[in-house]
């Protein structure tokens, strides 16, 4: 036994007996810790509340003021994954990945790639002072002279599916994976948008208050170690 015990300790020293990657649940279901808001109007206006709030153990966006919540933290490598559902009347809403520098575009959103949720578009990509690329660009982006990641420029990119989303009211899950400059994203189990050397890599998450209430029940990050097919 004592043998065994011996031979399996070095096995592991030598072929790296890891434990799996621990999930991380970014939203801990009680409050926003972990998180920081980014309301460019809440610097002028003393009255103004945070549009984020925890409502019934879910993270709610109330869509107004505009902004962002934004993680303290800097992730790489990892399977993000979030269920959420509009609340009333859908509209707008994103998850941004890879941001870094805020207020970056129109004095509002942070340098990323957003991952679109408006209603009947979830999956397209937002450049936002960074850049992706994708098969059948031009289709799915335009004039290929337009193209630009800064105000006035064709910054988004057509996702590959329609009818991936589930009703108005009814949840959703939207799993990002980024992986090095890699990014993938499903909609309810359907892989609905995927680019390649993106010009960031890695970077802070975050989620958009942008004129719609969105209920957010998980938001879930896995590392990992290779991209799935």
């Amino acid at each position: 036994m004592k043998k065994n015990v011996l031979f399996l300790a070095a096995a592991c020293t030598l072929f790296s007996c890891a434990s799996p990657p621990k999930t991380i649940d970014l939203f801990n279901g009680s409050d926003l810790n972990g998180w920081h808001v980014d309301v460019p109007a809440m610097d002028t206006v003393s009255t103004l509340t945070s549009p984020f709030v925890v409502r019934d153990g879910m993270l709610v966006s109330l869509g107004d003021p505009p902004g962002h919540l934004i993680t303290d933290e800097i992730y790489s490598d990892y399977r993000l994954e979030v269920e959420y559902r509009f609340a009333g009347e859908p509209g707008n809403c994103g998850v941004l990945i890879h941001a870094s520098t805020p207020r970056a575009l129109y004095g509002m959103f942070p340098q990323s790639i957003e991952v679109q949720m408006y209603h009947e578009n979830a999956g397209d990509f937002w450049c936002i002072v960074e850049d992706i690329t994708v098969s059948d660009m031009v289709e799915r982006r335009g004039p290929e002279e337009e193209w630009g990641i800064t105000e006035g420029k064709k910054r988004r990119i057509l996702n590959l599916t329609d009818g991936s989303e589930n009703s108005a009211g009814e949840w959703n899950t939207m799993v990002i994976e980024a992986f090095g400059t890699s990014i993938k994203v499903w909609v309810n189990g359907e892989l609905v948008n995927f680019g390649t050397d993106a010009t960031a890599s890695e970077g802070q998450i975050a989620v958009q208050a942008e004129g719609s209430e969105v209920e957010f029940k998980t938001i879930r990050l896995t590392p990992i170690s290779e991209i799935s097919e």
